[in-house]
């Protein structure tokens, strides 16, 4: 899927709040580096995984579903199978009626899913990582593709 760097900076800019479906609280998994950088960034990242509700991860309380989520978010980002997709995609839509996009992280897609969203106004971002592109965005990587300040004599 193709998307514009106009397309992917305007999401990233309007984007206030973040429910990041799949996050783990495991520091190693990328669902749990992502929702931290995101948070680094100034974003509110509300965590939604079944197995740690009730728990606080990233200074926020772990919700079971996005159903459970009392406040309004402006960003799903899904960390989840593809297969998943759809329930997730139409769970946000009934929850949200102003949902301004779904993100569907790298290695995930779902086209019937993506189709609905935009139907009713929302955009999709499919098989692509918000981390990633905003530190392409907004100049934050570094030489070879890496955020980071450390270099390896390894390399």
């Amino acid at each position: 899927m193709q998307y514009s760097d106009d397309f992917l900076r305007n999401i990233l800019k309007r984007t206030r709040t973040i429910a990041v479906v799949g996050v783990s609280a495991k520091q190693v998994r990328p669902s749990f580096y992502v929702a931290r950088y995101l948070g680094l960034k100034g974003y509110r990242v509300i965590p939604v995984n079944p197995g740690l509700a009730g728990q606080t991860l990233l200074g926020e309380t772990v919700y079971p579903d996005l159903a459970s989520i009392p406040d309004a978010v402006d960003m799903v980002d899904i960390f989840r199978r593809s297969e998943a997709v759809p329930q997730i995609v139409t769970e946000a839509l009934d929850r949200w009626p102003d949902l301004q996009t779904i993100w569907m992280q790298i290695g995930v897609s779902h086209a019937q899913a993506a189709q609905a969203a935009q139907d009713r106004g929302v955009d999709v971002v499919q098989d692509r990582c918000p981390k990633i592109e905003y530190q392409r965005l907004f100049g934050e990587l570094r030489m070879g593709g890496f955020a980071t300040g450390v270099i390896s004599s390894r390399l």
